[in-house]
């Protein structure tokens, strides 16, 4: 199946009150284990790629290529959106450009004006083009890209300026960061959540930060609007802590336990079982 936008995915996920994950791919293994794994579950999935992960991947142009050799060497037909997540400006004409079917531009650190401004001219292309587009207000806390935010609360508002645009999805800052969660963490803010639910409709809401965050608040925010869940951390400490396990044991010294088809194992599967656990908790097992 070809890549497609995730608009469907996304609406049908609103309509039906669970979310699809987008899981962050950093190379060949990760694509492979989250693409059979929706397969597996017959679950629609968003392959999400930031900037610093598509020049470690040697270009937008080559993850398109992986992607779309994989979708049909692996016959894959679940529903995938190849989308670039974080993406400045810059990135995101250049994603449009390599064929990805999505994007995302990340306008929050601007001026609401500006934010504005370049949303606008990038939702023109993207519905010239037939492709997905995720918005940004209230930065999301943490480090993404050399881009930090202090996981602030978005303004409603403003959330309705930018979701007035027609972008496809929208992501709005309600006190959620990347990577690991602090202790004092002050958890999600579903009163900001709901009062943009209020103002944007059934425009399907983005929740980034998806690692950490307890089981009862994501079942409390999808059932508040989001649609989309963003997983990247989790996948990277299941790969490492599995690859650990595994050169400790002292795997790698035992026959040909050197081969990096046999090194990258233990965390392939692991990385296919964080995505298991999480379409399971997002409730989008069996929607493709």
């Amino acid at each position: 199946m070809a890549l497609v936008n995730a608009k469907e995915m996304l609406t049908k996920a609103k309509e039906g009150h669970y979310a699809v994950g987008q899981f962050n791919i950093n190379n060949l293994e990760w694509t492979k284990a989250i693409l059979l794994t929706a397969q597996e579950l017959n679950s629609p999935v968003i392959l999400g790629v930031s900037e610093g992960a598509g020049k470690y991947m040697c270009g937008y142009k080559t993850v398109v290529g992986m992607v779309n050799g994989m979708l049909e060497e692996l016959n894959i037909t679940v529903p995938v959106a190849l989308h670039l997540d974080h993406g400045s400006y810059e990135g995101a004409k250049a994603c449009i450009a390599a064929g990805f079917s999505s994007i995302m531009f990340d306008g929050s650190h601007y001026p609401i004006e500006e934010n504005v401004e370049k949303t606008k001219e990038l939702v023109s292309i993207c519905e010239e083009k037939g492709l997905s587009i995720e918005a940004e207000v209230g930065s999301i806390g943490g480090e993404e890209d050399g881009v930090i935010g202090a996981g602030e609360c978005a303004d409603p508002q403003e959330c309705k300026m930018i979701a007035d645009l027609g972008v496809t999805m929208l992501a709005a800052g309600i006190g959620n960061i990347h990577g690991k969660y602090p202790e004092n963490w002050a958890g999600l803010s579903f009163e900001t959540l709901d009062a943009v639910q209020q103002l944007t409709g059934k425009m399907p809401l983005v929740l980034h930060g998806g690692t950490g965050i307890p089981a009862d608040m994501i079942k409390k925010a999808i059932s508040l609007g989001v649609s989309k869940i963003n997983v990247n951390t989790e996948c990277q400490l299941a790969f490492a802590a599995a690859t650990r396990e595994y050169i400790e044991a002292g795997k790698d010294q035992q026959g040909k336990g050197f081969d990096p088809r046999k090194l990258l194992a233990p965390g392939f599967e692991a990385i296919k079982a964080t995505v298991k656990e999480k379409m399971e908790l997002f409730g989008s097992v069996g929607k493709a």
